[in-house]
């Protein structure tokens, strides 16, 4: 049956509608490379063809290690299409974190370059359930792979007959991402088609994007925040403009070069950005500027402000396991810059008490949200799902007694306040998680990576706060066991070997004997961090 011009369900739907719409409009640009949304349909057609033809089953999981290019794009909605999972990963990550990624979810297809497949070859053999590796383009050899991987190139891939997909409805898996938790290694969120569709059309809806916009994707799309940029566009019929930059000019150019009306981006971006000098043809064409992963200080907003004086700023706050939760409309901003505003469209904010009675204006709480874009919990670990996935009161949202369904929503972990007028208010984290460059980063994962090195005998991370990157990753390490002193230079040099450069630490610092416990007998990382901060207060020593 031919795509109508209805709402889309499916996530792939946002790309067949857009493209029954209006066919050759442009849907995204990559440098000189611009494809319309026909083009895009068929590439996602063949795609999910392609996959089919390789055997993938109902909700097999595809894993996309890429930068951003058309086939990043094409495999993130030909994978859904087919009926499998999508897995984006982060291209920053290093192969170990890429493995985990693909053996925690038991990813069947591996979509990267031949490049990231040489990096990734020596560990493969650690993911027992992959089958098929996809690289973008030649060589034709490949690197020495275990036997019951199949290597296949792009094109021919694309070259399979078109054959029928499994039936898929909204309520089905459409992707899983991975977010660092509160403790250990990343946590995969599973996310509906229903999810990711609803999210697209309620951040469309307050953005008021349209046929005339051009978004800059210029933050992973391995994000929520970064998918977001696609789905949002398509949605619209909008235009993406994809761009790997590597540097925060590359980003001015861009935005100057394709007329770009939306940027959203993260606070150390933005505090980078208003460093350097403005085209002023960005001006002419910026509609708004869109703020997520953590808050932006007052100084760096006013800056772009001052340069894009007509572009709206929208400060946004969200979670993965919830995707976008609130937004602070442009009207608001001088009033209250310091609120992180609203539930957005189609989605409630609870502010409740550990109880889970609600709080009354003013009266800090955890941030509880409800509505279409709750996610579906944590890949294959109930323990951690019913931690932050939990069922609401009766009378909760709305809800009335004696409805037979439970209603689940996301208990954030994170704590804020409500004024009498509705406006909410950030007030902290009740865990431990760092927040630097936008990422969320565990900090007993970057002790386990310490750890591993075998260069330290203890060791405690924690985030202090810095002015461009949110929070900086500090280190307390002990000399290893029979050693007199602690290699910080060599300590460093294997962090960078075996961590995504958001999660080297900003400093390692050396200390003598056992680090203090907590009474249950943990290093006391809050301890250590207080001390820290009052050191530093107090000028040092």
């Amino acid at each position: 049956m031919p795509p109508s011009t209805t709402d889309a369900s499916l996530l792939h739907e946002l790309v067949a509608r857009a493209a029954c719409r209006a066919p050759e409009a442009q849907a995204l640009t990559l440098g000189r490379e611009t494809r319309t949304f026909a083009d895009l349909l068929a590439a996602v057609q063949a795609f999910a063809a392609g996959v089919t033809a390789l055997g993938l089953q109902r909700t097999d999981r595809v894993g996309i290690w890429l930068d951003k290019r058309m086939e990043t794009v094409v495999a993130s909605f030909g994978a859904p299409a087919a009926g499998g999972v999508m897995v984006p990963m982060n291209p920053l990550l290093k192969p170990e974190q890429v493995v985990y990624i693909a053996r925690d979810c038991n990813v069947r297809i591996l979509v990267t370059s031949p490049e990231r497949l040489v990096l990734l070859a020596p560990v493969l053999a650690e993911c027992p359930d992959l089958r098929h590796v996809v690289v973008t383009e030649g060589p034709a050899e490949r690197p020495a792979l275990p036997p019951s991987i199949g290597v296949h190139r792009w094109a021919d891939l694309l070259e399979a007959p078109p054959r029928p997909a499994h039936r898929v409805i909204d309520a089905d898996l459409c992707a899983i991402l991975y977010t660092s938790g509160s403790t250990g290694r990343p946590k995969g969120v599973v996310l509906s088609h229903r999810n990711m569709v609803a999210g697209a059309k309620s951040v469309a809806s307050y953005l008021g994007n349209g046929p005339q916009d051009t978004l800059l994707a210029a933050l992973p799309l391995s994000f929520d925040a970064g998918f977001s940029q696609l789905t949002t566009a398509f949605h619209a019929g909008a235009r993406v403009v994809l761009l790997n930059y590597l540097l925060p000019r590359d980003v001015l150019k861009a935005m100057a070069r394709e007329k770009v009306t939306g940027l959203t981006a993260v606070p150390p971006l933005y505090i980078q950005l208003t460093q350097l000098d403005w085209p002023a043809e960005i001006g002419e064409h910026l509609r708004y500027f869109a703020n997520t992963g953590g808050r932006m200080p007052r100084e760096t907003l006013d800056a772009l402000r001052s340069r894009v004086p007509k572009a709206e700023p929208f400060l946004m706050y969200g979670l993965t396991e919830a995707f976008r939760s609130t937004y602070l409309p442009p009207e608001e901003v001088d009033r209250r810059p310091d609120s992180i505003g609203k539930a957005i469209p189609n989605a409630e904010i609870l502010v409740l008490r550990e109880d889970g009675t609600e709080c009354a204006p003013d009266e800090s709480g955890e941030l509880v949200h409800r509505g279409a874009l709750v996610g579906q919990g944590y890949w294959n670990d109930p323990e951690k799902t019913a931690e932050r996935y939990k069922l609401l009161a009766p009378t909760h949202g709305g809800r009335v007694a004696g409805l037979q369904l439970p209603e689940y929503a996301v208990f954030s972990g994170d704590t804020v306040r409500k004024d009498a007028e509705g406006f909410l208010y950030f007030v902290g984290r009740r865990d431990e998680m760092i927040k630097t460059s936008g990422y969320r980063v565990s900090p007993t994962e970057v002790e386990e990576v310490i750890y591993a090195t075998k260069l330290v005998g203890e060791c405690v991370a924690f985030g202090l706060d810095h002015p461009q990157l949110g929070q900086a990753i500090q280190v307390i390490a002990t000399p290893p066991i029979g050693a007199d002193a602690l290699d910080v230079p060599a300590l460093l040099a294997e962090c960078k070997r075996h961590m995504p450069a958001y999660m080297v630490p900003g400093g390692i610092e050396s200390a003598l004997g056992p680090l203090p416990r907590n009474p249950n007998g943990k290093i006391d990382r809050k301890l250590l961090s207080a001390r820290w901060a009052e050191r530093a207060a107090g000028g040092g020593s």
